[in-house]
């Protein structure tokens, strides 16, 4: 069975691949670790640190937009949200991070559930939009719909066997 693309351009798609998992990889470690900080800060150090940081910035402009969001973001700091954000971030980073290492490891099982885990995450991205309206998450989303495609093709190749000379 011939190959849908010339060797350069799947050469080229593997190294797409791989540097979307470094992507993944590296952005999932960001979100377990922020998890974790969230985790360890108090909610009150939260406060008193943005009240810090906001503070000049306040003095010279008492409706500075930004100041003020971080200082209301920081007074509806709770620990109930502290820890939805935290087991959020750490839930959301492990399985990403088990999911990109699999994906590393050419362990096949891991391009379908990278799929559905993707998928899942899309829906929710889509669902947050609807409420936030927040250009991040479409971002996102469209490159969750690239990397989906492209785990897709790798999962073709690696199911079609190891390549012809």
């Amino acid at each position: 069975m011939g190959r849908p693309f010339s060797a350069h351009v799947e050469r080229r798609l593997r190294q797409l691949f791989d540097v979307s998992l470094i992507a993944k990889g590296a952005f999932a470690a960001t979100e377990l670790l922020s998890g974790i900080a969230i985790w360890l800060a108090s909610a009150d150090w939260v406060t008193r640190t943005v009240r810090w940081l906001t503070h000049y910035e306040i003095v010279e402009d008492p409706g500075d937009r930004v100041a003020n969001w971080l200082l209301g973001l920081a007074q509806g700091y709770s620990v109930s949200t502290q820890n939805f954000w935290a087991l959020y971030l750490i839930g959301h980073g492990v399985v990403k991070l088990v999911i990109v290492a699999a994906l590393a490891f050419r362990i096949l099982w891991a391009y379908p559930a990278s799929i559905l885990v993707l998928v899942g995450f899309i829906l929710y991205q889509i669902e947050r939009f609807s409420l936030t309206h927040a250009p991040f998450l479409i971002a996102l989303t469209i490159f969750d719909l690239v990397v989906i495609w492209l785990v897709w093709h790798e999962y073709q190749r690696m199911k079609a066997g190891p390549e012809e000379p």
